[in-house]
C-alpha cells in the first residue's frame, strides 16, 4: 500500500505537467503566428514586384508606339511591324498580366468561370500573337536583305499589315479549340488552368505557338547573318578601290554636293593632261554625290546594327519562352512533375518577354533613341 501511494502523482507534478503543456500551446501558437506573418510578407513583395513589372511592360510599350506615332521619319513598313509588336505585349500587359497577377499571388481563382475562359482565351492569343510577330519581323529582315531591289517595291504599309493579321489569324487558330470542349463546372472554381488532359492539343498549340516559330527564327536569323555578313566583307574590300583623281563643283547638279571624277581604265595614275584632254577614249567621267555615298555607309552601319538587334531580341526570347514551352510539354506526360510556383515562374519569365522587347528596339536604334528623347522633351513641355 505504501508503494502504492508513492506512485501516486503530487500537485507538483500536475503543476509542471500543466506549464509544459502550455509552453508547448504557446510556442506552437507562435510559430505559426510568425509562419502567417512570413507569408504575408512574401505576397506583399511578390505583389508588389508583379505590379511593377505589369507597369514598366505597359508604359515602355506605350512609349514605343507614341514614339513612332509622333515621328514621321518612323513612319516605314518596317517600323509599323514594331509599332504591331507594340500593341501586341501592350495588350498583355494590360488584359493577362494583372489578372495573372492576381491569381499568382493568392493561389486561388476568385473571378468565376466566364473571365477565367476569357483570361486564358486573352492569354493564349496574344502570347502567340507577340511570339508570331517576332517571326514577321525576322522575315521582313530577311526578304529586305537577300532580295533587296525587288522587296524594296513590294514593302508597303498594305503588306506589313497583311503580315500582321496573318500573325493574328494563327494565333487565334490556336486559342480557339478548348472552347470546343470546356464544361460548365456546377461547383465554385477554384483554379483557372489550361486542360492539359487532350495531349494531342498540348501537342498542336505547343509546336504553333513557340517550336515551329523558333526554328524558323534561327533558320531566317542563319540566313540574315550570313548575308548582312558577306555585304560588309564586301564592302570593306571594295573600300581600298575608291579613288577620286580629279574633281570640280558641278553647280547644275540637282544633288547639295556632287564632284565629277575622271576614272582611267587599265591605270591608277594620272595626271594634269589627262584630266584636260577630252580626246583619251580609254577616260570616263563620273559624277559621283558626296551625299551618295556618306548614305550608303550609313545604310551598312544600321544593317549590321540592325542585324545585332535581331539577334539580341532571338536570344531574348529562347531564354524567356523555353523554359516555359518545354514545361508545358512535360507536364501531361509526368503529372507527378507539375508544382504551381515552377510554373508561376516560368509564365512570368515568357511575360517578361513583353517588357524586353520595346526595351531592346529603342537601346539598339539611333532613329528611335532621337524621336524617344524628342517625345519626352515634347512632354515636359507641354507639362
Amino acid at each position: 500500500m505504501e508503494n502504492a501511494s508513492e506512485l501516486k502523482p503530487t500537485p507538483v507534478i500536475y503543476g509542471e505537467l500543466l506549464n509544459i503543456s502550455t509552453n508547448y500551446t504557446h510556442a506552437n501558437f507562435t510559430s505559426k503566428e510568425e509562419e502567417k506573418d512570413t507569408s504575408v510578407a512574401f505576397q506583399a513583395g511578390l505583389a508588389v514586384t508583379l505590379a511593377l513589372i505589369t507597369l514598366a511592360t505597359t508604359l515602355s510599350n506605350a512609349f514605343v508606339i507614341a514614339t513612332i506615332y509622333q515621328s514621321r521619319k518612323l513612319h516605314t513598313p518596317a517600323n509599323f511591324l514594331i509599332a504591331s509588336l507594340a500593341v501586341t505585349d501592350l495588350l498583355v500587359s494590360i488584359l493577362v498580366m494583372p489578372i495573372s497577377a492576381l491569381y499568382t499571388v493568392s493561389q486561388t481563382w476568385t473571378l468565376g468561370q466566364v473571365v477565367c475562359d476569357i483570361w486564358l482565351s486573352s492569354d493564349i492569343t496574344c502570347c502567340t500573337a507577340s511570339i508570331l510577330h517576332l517571326c514577321v519581323i525576322a522575315l521582313d529582315r530577311y526578304w529586305a536583305i537577300t532580295d533587296a531591289v525587288e522587296y524594296s517595291k513590294k514593302r508597303t504599309m498594305g503588306r506589313a499589315a497583311g503580315m500582321i493579321a496573318t500573325a493574328w489569324v494563327i494565333a487565334i487558330s490556336i486559342s480557339l479549340p478548348p472552347f470546343f470542349w470546356r464544361q460548365v463546372k456546377a461547383e465554385e472554381v477554384t483554379s483557372c488552368n489550361v486542360n492539359t488532359d487532350h495531349i494531342f492539343y498540348t501537342i498542336y498549340s505547343t509546336f504553333g505557338a513557340f517550336y515551329i516559330p523558333t526554328l524558323l527564327l534561327i533558320a531566317l536569323y542563319g540566313r540574315i547573318y550570313v548575308e548582312a555578313r558577306k555585304r560588309i566583307l564586301k564592302q570593306s574590300h571594295n573600300k581600298p578601290g575608291k579613288r577620286l583623281t580629279s574633281a570640280h563643283l558641278i553647280t547644275n547638279s540637282p544633288g547639295s554636293v556632287a564632284s565629277t571624277t575622271s576614272l582611267n581604265y587599265g591605270t591608277n595614275d594620272t595626271s594634269s593632261c589627262d584630266t584636260t584632254s577630252s580626246a583619251n577614249v580609254n577616260q570616263v567621267k563620273v559624277t559621283v554625290s558626296d551625299a551618295l555615298l556618306e548614305k550608303k555607309r550609313i545604310s551598312a552601319a544600321r544593317e549590321r546594327k540592325a542585324t545585332k538587334t535581331l539577334g539580341i531580341i532571338l536570344g531574348a526570347y529562347i531564354i524567356c519562352w523555353l523554359p516555359f514551352f518545354i514545361y508545358t510539354l512535360l507536364v501531361p506526360v509526368c503529372e507527378s512533375c507539375f508544382h504551381p510556383e515552377l510554373f508561376d515562374i516560368f509564365t512570368w519569365l515568357g511575360y517578361l518577354n513583353s517588357l524586353i522587347n520595346p526595351i531592346i528596339y529603342t537601346m539598339s536604334n539611333e532613329d528611335f533613341k532621337q524621336a524617344f528623347h524628342k517625345l519626352i522633351r515634347f512632354r515636359c513641355c507641354r507639362a
